[in-house]
């Protein structure tokens, strides 16, 4: 079923949004706040290569002197550029000395009447310069004066409302992004993790819609086969419980009636009220190995002593084992193979044991002056065993049912016929863990058709069958 969500469970599921829309607003101020660290840190990057740049990116008020120099061919009367840019409201000027080819003072920020106009000015390495060309002639250079702190304070103040403004618009859209994807990823998240809680609490029947995009819808599917899966094995671990329970209650209640009868003297202690005790004991004894050996096959750890085989001759000799037990109930048991078949890999003894296991139960529903046949063929890569019977069927409903464990058909296959119900379960694991496949279906004139098909051996899946260390193989 699709989640359904109790008030708790609602909370839960709210509580789960809550967390992961906090978790999107702390995303939205980190970007915030690295994207402003990060231009920040590129700004003071800048200002310390700042001597290399300006030879390379230049201000404007350097271009015009440069020009200047190019029309008069000297810097005598320089000033007057500087006055007409200040009356234009820039201040450039202010910032420096300029310096002509010889080093010497040509204008003290703006001025040309200081007393340090014609001085020599020996520059350091740490000054920062802009040198001056024209055609290619370096005549003269700028240097800056003014404070290097008080310029980089001036820098950072007019940076930060752009890289402000840019860190705010990338993480608004950063959260615009997450509260559209809210709808399609946030909240399909939360009903998986709250279904998750839900089943962990034992709530196995919990299953989430599917929705949101193709790797969440993934999740979400993979999510509810796990539900499902889970909520199978629970249901056919309860129902096997249960059907250990009832098959074990019979012969336990036969032998506590019988011994609490010898006990209380209401029954001699002879062979004819000791052997159906002992019977008892032999019924329960098969019922535990049958229970062994169908948990070991299903996890797949029994050793199969893996060997070139007949299928055929396997065939007759379990055959001639109830020949007799068919005599006597007046059923014609038959076998017939195909001449030439070829050999399969597998463990004769528990393929004898599938065998014998498919002959019994059908002789056990076949009625009297009926008919039992065995035919082994060749079939595509693989060689089938087929036992045919004229007894009642099973309903076509309950065919897929047939080899589940304790399973008996309420009808014509019922617990008064005998059997526990393992013996088909035992058959199937034995042969699918051999790599075969066991099927089930009805004759049109009536009776039940049980084959299993095992794959045909090549030469050397033989050779290495009959090697000592692959004679035992663990499945």
């Amino acid at each position: 079923m699709t989640l359904s969500l109790a008030p708790a469970s609602d909370l839960h599921t709210g509580n789960i949004r809550r967390r992961l829309f906090l978790l999107l607003g702390r995303a939205f101020a980190m970007v915030v706040v690295l994207t402003l660290v990060l231009l920040l840190t590129l700004a003071a990057l800048v200002l310390a290569n700042a001597s290399r740049l300006t030879r390379t990116f230049k201000p404007a008020f350097a271009y015009a002197l440069e020009t200047y120099y190019f029309v008069q061919g000297s810097w005598v009367g320089v000033e007057n550029l500087t006055h007409k840019t200040q009356n234009a409201g820039e201040n450039d000027w202010e910032q420096g000395l300029l310096l002509d080819a010889t080093g010497h003072i040509v204008m003290d920020n703006g001025r040309a009447d200081t007393p340090r106009i014609g001085q020599s000015l020996p520059l350091s390495a740490q000054a920062l310069t802009i040198p001056l060309t024209v055609n290619n002639v370096e005549v003269g250079t700028f240097v800056v004066t003014q404070p290097f702190d008080v310029g980089l304070l001036r820098l950072f103040i007019g940076l930060l409302p752009p890289l402000v403004f840019v860190s705010f618009f990338t993480g608004l859209l950063t959260l615009l992004i997450g509260l559209l994807l809210m709808r399609r990823v946030v909240t399909p998240l939360a009903d998986v993790i709250a279904a998750a809680h839900s089943v962990a609490g034992g709530d196995l029947s919990t299953r989430v819609q599917v929705r949101g995009p193709g790797d969440l819808r993934g999740l979400t599917d993979s999510f509810n086969h796990m539900a499902e899966t889970l909520e199978r094995d629970d249901h056919e671990r309860r129902n096997l419980l249960a059907d250990i329970a009832h098959e074990l209650r019979t012969p336990l209640t036969v032998m506590r009636g019988k011994l609490e009868g010898i006990v209380d003297g209401v029954y001699p202690a002879d062979e004819a009220h000791v052997a159906p005790v002992l019977e008892e004991t032999y019924i329960l004894e098969r019922l535990v190995e049958d229970l062994r050996l169908l948990t070991l096959a299903e996890a797949r750890q029994l050793h199969f002593d893996r060997r070139p085989l007949d299928l055929s001759e396997l065939a007759r000799r379990a055959a001639d084992l109830f020949q007799a037990e068919a005599d006597e109930k007046s059923i014609a048991l038959t076998v017939g193979a195909e001449a030439g078949l070829p050999l399969v890999v597998a463990d004769p003894q528990r393929v004898g044991q599938v065998i014998s296991n498919l002959i019994g139960n059908a002789l056990r529903y076949v009625p009297a002056n009926g008919r039992v046949e065995i035919a082994v063929r060749s079939s595509a890569q693989a060689v089938e065993l087929a036992i045919s019977d004229t007894g009642p069927g099973v309903p076509e409903a309950d065919l897929p049912k047939l080899f589940d464990r304790f399973w008996r058909s309420e009808k014509s296959r019922s617990r008064a016929e005998g059997g526990a119900g393992l013996g088909l379960a035992i058959a199937r694991q034995l042969i699918e863990a051999q790599g075969g496949t066991v099927s089930a279906s009805n004759l049109h004139g009536g009776g039940l058709r049980v084959a299993f098909r095992l794959p045909s051996s090549t030469n050397e899946e033989q050779r290495q069958a009959r090697l000592p260390a692959a004679s035992i193989e663990k499945r």
